[in-house]
């Protein structure tokens, strides 16, 4: 497996752990104890759930990891940087989500990713922990990045709240995917570092 397969691989694996963090920390209904075979729909809710936020999770770090490709193939930057400008745009239009402060939120988001996904396509390393040591060689420049990266999707977050309005839901939503990435950012760090 190359640098670009292992990253991916680890992300869908990132994303799948928060979404499993998620489910478990909203509790279920009532009805659910009541139904007989409850479980198929919980496997149902979760198997949805993962799809969904891992098709979300995955657009911004997909465009990321493309274009550093790209940019480590010689490509312009300027060039790059304006077509993620553009998908960005027209996928939160097709949420109907867009507005000028998300998606400069997301594009900066994007573009720290992209400094990221250089330094690990540039390092030789047999697993996604492997890479990010040997690209960061220490607990404090990695915490540096991810303190970075939380701190773009705190900007995402807020932005989205604004965008769709004060909905209670959401925002604890929101917050717990936004905590349970940050235990399993501290889960990498320690076992890396």
């Amino acid at each position: 497996m190359n640098q670009y397969e292992m990253i991916l691989a680890a992300e869908k694996q990132f994303a799948r752990e928060v979404t499993l963090g998620v489910i478990v920390q909203q509790p279920l209904s009532a009805w659910h104890y009541l139904i007989p075979g409850r479980f198929i729909f919980d496997f149902l809710r979760r198997t949805s759930a993962i799809s969904r936020y891992t098709k979300h999770f995955l657009f911004p770090r997909q465009l990321a990891i493309d274009a550093a490709q790209r940019l480590l193939q010689g490509y312009e930057k300027a060039t790059e940087y304006s077509q993620i400008a553009a998908k960005i745009e027209n996928w939160l239009n097709s949420f109907n989500l867009y507005s000028r402060q998300l998606a400069q939120a997301q594009q900066r988001a994007v573009e720290l990713l992209i400094a990221h996904y250089s330094k690990l396509l540039n390092v030789e390393g047999n697993s996604h922990d492997e890479l990010i040591e040997n690209a960061y060689t220490s607990r404090e420049a990695y915490e540096a990045h991810v303190r970075e990266l939380k701190a773009a999707e705190a900007d995402i977050d807020r932005a989205i709240i604004e965008k769709t309005g004060t909905n209670e839901k959401l925002t604890e939503k929101l917050q717990l995917e936004a905590q349970q990435v940050e235990l399993r950012r501290n889960k990498i760090l320690d076992n890396i570092f």
